[in-house]
């Protein structure tokens, strides 16, 4: 029984054309997921399909005779005909041992299987050229040698690969990918177990009798077919599990997008918390200066209203006795003024803007002293260095917040204050010999500290950072970190007429 020779050269074409294509696809389709040894190994597959479905069509045109000196020149294409079986062979090898390695170390001995397999190839070939010739069959022995000794051995370890892929499938949760794996394993034993036995005759045995004419003979059909049949099944399933390369992108970009959401919504839970706690602070402050004025401001302008009215009603009877009582109400009005005058300087000190933040501090520790007797140090480290608007607001309010803090809950007796001019950021810290506190406490509990909410935001709102360190009986550190460059809060810090996170009582 005979095949014409146009359905074998459509065989051949479609043999080679259906590794040549899985070679492209998988070469194209390696460099995406996060297994690593998937993907180390798919690059000899690519490199299988590829040379392969050279060496097939090279066959093709062989059995065609239309390639450049082919009269004279069969010895050279049929060498590099069989060169590239070889090589594709080994490159199959190295795929199934790759796939098999489970680590990186194992994975670089698994190198030496191809190694081995083209050691023995090579010593072969060797001992055949001195038995046979070119008209014995030189060539068709080193077909079959090249069959029996790379492509079977090739193929099963390729086969055993593919199935350890299955079960690394099947783990991962993507059974339906294991299944092509398992088809493609069963597909390239099919092309190696049966494809590769039945050679072309050759003396070589057992080709002298196991051959592709006997595969005729029993089947009716050229293991040509067999072996395009098997090698289209293979390319196919090889394709469709590498979709799951596909599949992990999407699931990595559903997880990406997750996460993102996750992260926008909690952003918006910290705006509103934000808001709610700037909003708490404006209340905060409002309150403590309408009690200030109340206090202050207003009991002394009702007290100088009725002095004024007393000393209307003596003058017309006693003007003698009014001079004492209008040097009274001078001196209650001098007073009051003084006291207005510093209520004003706490919400907006001019210093801060006319002779910068070393001078406000200056100042400002001054204020603190004179009213409480406790001495206040203030150190400057490094030069001087223009700072934005925002930064100067946020470290005298930390610096007021801290010193108030003290003075109100920790009655310390000397309080430190350090201000350090960097490279790359501006720092200031206060150290107070107080009685200290549990900071954990003061943070965790549900009454948060104002004060210690609004010092951090200060900090984190410009891209710095903030630390206090304390402990009971140990006095307290309050430590603040901002880089010179300021974001785009801080420019709304500083465009704000309004103090958002003023400092409050």
């Amino acid at each position: 029984m005979m095949i014409s020779r146009p359905i074998l050269i459509l065989v051949f074409f479609c043999y080679g054309l259906a590794f040549f294509s899985m070679g492209q696809i998988v070469a194209l389709e390696s460099r995406g997921g996060s297994d690593e040894r998937l993907r180390h190994a798919l690059r000899p597959l690519a490199a299988f399909g590829i040379i392969h479905g050279l060496h097939e069509w090279l066959e093709m045109f062989l059995m065609l005779e239309v390639l450049p000196f082919f009269t004279g020149g069969e010895l050279l294409w049929e060498g590099i005909r069989v060169a590239l079986l070889s090589f594709s062979f080994l490159s199959l090898a190295a795929f199934g041992a790759s796939l098999l390695s489970p680590n990186l170390s194992i994975r670089r001995l698994s190198l030496l299987l191809p190694l081995v397999q083209a050691a023995l190839w090579s010593l072969g070939l060797l001992i055949m050229r001195g038995r046979f010739t070119v008209d014995s069959g030189l060539w068709d022995v080193a077909d079959v040698w090249t069959r029996y000794i790379l492509g079977i051995p090739a193929s099963l370890v390729a086969c055993a690969g593919l199935i350890a892929q299955q079960r690394a499938f099947r783990l991962a949760g993507m059974a339906q990918f294991g299944r092509d794996s398992l088809w493609a394993a069963i597909s390239l034993a099919w092309y190696g177990l049966v494809g590769q036995l039945f050679t072309r005759y050759s003396p070589l045995p057992p080709s002298t009798f196991l051959n592709q004419n006997l595969f005729l003979v029993l089947f009716g059909f050229p293991v040509q077919v067999l072996r395009a049949v098997a090698a289209g099944a293979a390319a196919a399933f090889v394709v469709r599990f590498l979709r799951a390369f596909e599949v992990e992108n999407l699931q990595k970009m559903a997880a990406l997008n997750a996460a993102r959401l996750q992260a926008a919504e909690e952003r918006e839970a910290l705006r509103g918390d934000l808001l709610r706690q700037v909003v708490g602070a404006q209340e905060a402050e409002r309150q403590r200066v309408a009690r200030e004025l109340h206090d202050e401001t207003g009991q002394a302008l009702t007290a100088i209203g009725l002095g004024l009215r007393g000393v209307a009603r003596q003058v017309r009877s006693d003007k003698d006795n009014a001079r004492p009582r209008l040097q009274q109400l001078e001196a209650l009005v001098s007073h009051s003024l003084t006291e207005l005058q510093r209520l004003i300087a706490d919400l907006r000190p001019s210093h801060l803007d006319d002779l910068g933040l070393p001078a406000a501090l200056r100042w400002y520790a001054g204020e603190i002293e004179t009213r409480t007797g406790m001495p206040v140090v203030l150190e400057v480290r490094g030069p001087t260095r223009p700072i934005s608007a925002p930064v100067k607001i946020a470290l005298f309010r930390v610096a007021q917040e801290a010193l108030n803090n003290a003075v109100k809950h920790a009655g310390p007796t000397e309080v430190c204050m350090e201000l350090d001019f960097g490279e790359k950021e501006v720092s200031l810290s206060l150290r107070d010999n107080g009685i200290g506190f549990d900071p954990q406490q003061k943070d965790g509990g549900r009454r948060s500290s104002w004060g210690l909410i609004g010092m951090r935001e200060r900090a984190s709102l410009l891209g710095g950072e903030f630390h206090i360190e304390s402990a009971p009986g140990r006095g307290t550190l309050v430590r603040v970190r901002i880089p010179y460059q300021t974001n785009n809060y801080g420019m709304q810090v500083e465009k704000s007429d309004e103090d958002p996170i003023a400092v409050g009582g």
